[in-house]
């Protein structure tokens, strides 16, 4: 039987989760509504839910949230206020290709075209663009995901 760390029964309500963690992106923009707006019809985006500030996306079933900047807290800052961004988001989909020209139809900056690179499972198509709110996103094929544990490709 494997022991839980001390304390996180207690902390979990008496249960131990053994569901895998989940781990999610959260962009910080000035205004939620237009962002939202942006995402939708940009990426295609569709709404999970909508607080009013902070919205649940997802964009062919993996989720982000969005966030309007909150002035009492430095840590919830967008990058055009901070100056800069240090997160990359990284897509992986059917065709960098046409999110890339759809984003950029719709406002964003091109980043990288969408190149060949040479990886150890073959090539990777990739490429970029900053949204109009200052986040990198790199956009690239699904072969990163089709990696199993022993090296081989799906």
């Amino acid at each position: 039987m494997t022991e839980e760390p001390e304390g996180l029964a207690a902390r979990s309500g008496g249960t131990v989760s053994t569901s895998p963690p989940v781990i999610s992106v959260m962009v910080i923009v000035p205004a939620a509504d237009v962002a939202i707006a942006w995402y939708k019809s940009a990426l295609g985006a569709k709404e999970l839910w909508n607080l009013g500030g902070v919205a649940g996306l997802e964009v062919n079933g993996a989720a982000f949230f969005v966030h309007e900047v909150n002035p009492e807290n430095p840590a919830e800052t967008s990058p055009d206020q901070a100056g800069t961004t240090s997160v990359r988001i990284e897509v992986f989909v059917d065709d960098p290709d046409d999110v890339i020209e759809r984003a950029v139809a719709a406002g964003a900056t091109a980043g990288s075209a969408v190149q060949d690179h040479r990886v150890p499972w073959g090539t990777h198509r990739q490429g970029g663009f900053t949204d109009p709110f200052g986040h990198r996103w790199s956009v690239g094929d699904r072969s990163p995901l089709n990696r199993l544990g022993n090296g081989v490709v799906q």
